[in-house]
């Protein structure tokens, strides 16, 4: 009788914000694999970095849950109610972590408390990224999960070698150094986020602007079928209740099975195991009396924590749909809001990654892509971090033919108007 009520209610999942639980949830799934999969240790441990062992400190594993649910209320509160949403959690820690290396001074310092990291040592927090880079795609050997990097730099602007070697060593980055001027090198980043997604996410950028000098790529790909997969003859067309209140039918699969379930304050949660169990998509269903907002804004690391503890296998007859997402968000407003403000400013430094400072950081995006299915899901991710120069300029060189005006400013009088064509030639 209890799961035929949560299927009654099911087309109300989003009364207010269509998939924000579910898409938003999936994202940090990635994050939750890391703390849940394997006993927490203590960051002193000797054995952190191991390779073929995925080892996570306490401390870590909790601060960063906290800043996945952070940024997935402020996403939620910056989108449309209506629309849908998917962020990365896992793909955007990562990308700020290889930038915290290249930070200093304050910057530095708010980058790691946006992150929950000012518990850590740099060099701590560094220890774990490096495990989780080497050890978290081998989890479970059912599920396909990659993990990549790179750093892109303008041939003209020097980086620092210290910089280069953290990203190298401990996020396994790929370093190249190419021409921005040439339109072909966006095609290059483009293709480098193509191949690291299995052709899911094809386009990160659309152009690179005159005083872009670096971009710090991440891209992370998940592919898992269903531990228990949904019946393809069981799906059918059903109502599904939008944030208007309108309705739209969608293709409902249905599974009737043993899952994970737990009853809370508001809502339910029901957890699909991936492969072997190590990876887990949890849905959060609010009650009909609630709402999918109302869910997440009360979700934080403690009270997932909870939830976790509460859920017990059951019996029921569950209820999801089939649905594909693409989505892009810039995540410079939210950034700033979570504790960052002063790397998108002239203020920010980041003289770890060129001495001479001049640089900071103009944008931060996310494009993502979800697929749910009968026999699984496969998703994806690449965060973007695009940094520019300040106070140090690139040099604009007359190093091609050129025009010449000299003119009187305010009677607007020109008095010659002339082109060099070869500038070692005095005569025509």
């Amino acid at each position: 009788m209890m799961a035929v009520g949560l299927i009654r209610y099911f087309p109300r999942i989003m009364k207010l914000t269509p998939f924000v639980s579910l898409t938003g949830l999936i994202a940090v799934f990635f994050l939750m694999a890391a703390s849940c999969s394997k006993p927490a240790v203590s960051t002193a441990d000797t054995d952190s970095t191991a390779r073929g062992s995925l080892r996570v400190s306490a401390s870590f594993a909790g601060q960063t849950s906290q800043f996945a649910f952070d940024l997935a209320h402020q996403v939620g509160k910056e989108e449309d109610p209506a629309k849908n949403f998917l962020v990365s959690p896992l793909s955007l820690h990562i990308a700020l972590g290889m930038l915290l290396n290249g930070a200093d001074g304050q910057t530095a310092q708010e980058i790691q408390k946006t992150l929950k990291l000012d518990a850590q040592t740099l060099a701590e927090a560094n220890q774990t990224y490096r495990n989780l880079i080497d050890n978290l795609p081998a989890v479970d050997p059912s599920v396909t999960f990659t993990l990549a990097n790179s750093v892109w730099n303008r041939t003209s602007f020097p980086v620092e070698t210290s910089f280069l070697n953290v990203l190298k060593q401990t996020f396994n980055a790929e370093a190249s150094a190419q021409d921005f001027n040439d339109p072909g090198t966006v095609g290059k980043i483009n293709a480098w986020a193509s191949d690291h997604t299995n052709g899911r996410i094809p386009k990160v950028l659309d152009q690179i602007q005159p005083d872009n000098v670096m971009f710090l790529l991440n891209a992370l790909y998940f592919k898992g079928n269903w531990k228990t997969p949904f019946d393809p003859e069981q799906t059918i067309s059903m109502p599904f209740t939008l944030a208007s209140g309108s309705q739209v039918n969608v293709p409902m699969m249905r599974l009737d099975g043993n899952l994970r379930r737990a009853f809370q304050p508001g809502f339910s949660a029901i957890e699909l195991p991936y492969g072997d169990d190590k990876f887990a998509m949890t849905v959060l269903l609010p009650a009909e009396s609630s709402t999918a907002d109302a869910v997440l804004a009360n979700l934080n690391q403690t009270s997932w924590t909870e939830l976790q503890r509460n859920m017990a296998l059951s019996k029921l007859d569950f209820g999801l749909p089939k649905f594909t997402l693409n989505y892009a968000i810039s995540l410079n407003k939210a950034l700033s809001t979570l504790g960052m403000p002063t790397a998108f400013t002239n203020q920010a430094n980041f003289s770890k990654i060129n001495a001479k400072q001049g640089l900071l950081l103009s944008f931060v995006k996310q494009n993502t892509f979800i697929a749910v299915d009968e026999k699984g899901t496969e998703a994806a991710a690449v965060t973007t971090s695009g940094m520019s120069t300040t106070s140090i300029q690139l040099p604009t060189l007359c190093d091609r033919p050129f025009l010449l005006v000299i003119h009187e400013k305010t009677s607007g009088t020109v008095l010659f108007v002339g082109k060099i064509a070869d500038p070692t030639k005095a005569n025509p």
